[in-house]
């Protein structure tokens, strides 16, 4: 099963991929961590991405496209993989096209804006192994410290409300049109990314009829 999830930054796209994934027994193929991993490491793409990601713009579609393609090649991606945060665009969306991937369902996790930009300025990344929380949602003990590692948390620079802010107008202008793509194409599946984890996961079960 070949799946992309869409919706805007924090809608929980990640979340809910890394839960199908497991149920499913697929990979999930994150870029937006790809590339975080690549700018810590200060290779040559994180450092051609960083300029684009600290002002919360999308990273240019030939350097996330080759990063995708390797990545497909993968063995583990045999059997089927989740894209979270790949397309980004109706351009990336063609290329992913001419590469020969047939997906089976877009997931489209809808949640407005003003709810968005409450989530993510609750979010929360430990500064040692990046494993994510929420102080609402998915809380530490103490939510200061990782309940993994027992490093700090912090608060991600693109989590900030200004760039939420910023990265919202770019979704609407750039990726939402992808919803309209996938629709033409019959494989558009849209879920309420409101209330509870496991509910939408429940939800998108049902859609994809997994």
């Amino acid at each position: 099963m070949k799946i992309i999830f869409l919706g805007a930054p924090g809608a929980g796209k990640g979340t809910q991929a890394e839960k199908i994934a497991e149920i499913c027994s697929i990979p999930t193929i994150s870029t937006g961590a790809i590339i975080r991993e690549a700018i810590k490491t200060g290779t040559e793409m994180g450092t051609a991405a960083k300029a684009y990601t600290e002002k919360g713009a999308l990273v240019p579609d030939e350097v996330v496209i080759g990063i995708i393609k390797e990545r497909l090649a993968n063995d583990d991606c045999k059997n089927g993989f989740i894209l979270d945060g790949f397309p980004r665009t109706v351009p990336q969306a063609e290329a992913l096209d001419e590469l020969g991937v047939k997906i089976d369902y877009v997931v489209d996790i809808d949640v407005d804006d003003a709810d968005i930009v409450e989530r993510m300025g609750g979010r929360r990344v430990c500064e040692a192994c990046g494993m994510s929380y929420h102080i609402k949602y998915i809380p530490t003990k103490d939510n200061k410290t990782c309940d993994k590692c027992g490093a700090k948390l912090i608060i991600r620079k693109d989590d900030q409300p200004e760039t939420v802010l910023e990265r919202l107008k770019i979704y609407h202008e750039q990726t939402e049109p992808l919803k309209a793509f996938y629709a033409a194409k019959g494989i558009l599946k849209s879920v309420d990314g409101r209330g509870d984890i496991a509910q939408i996961t429940e939800s998108i079960l049902k859609s994809i009829k997994a």
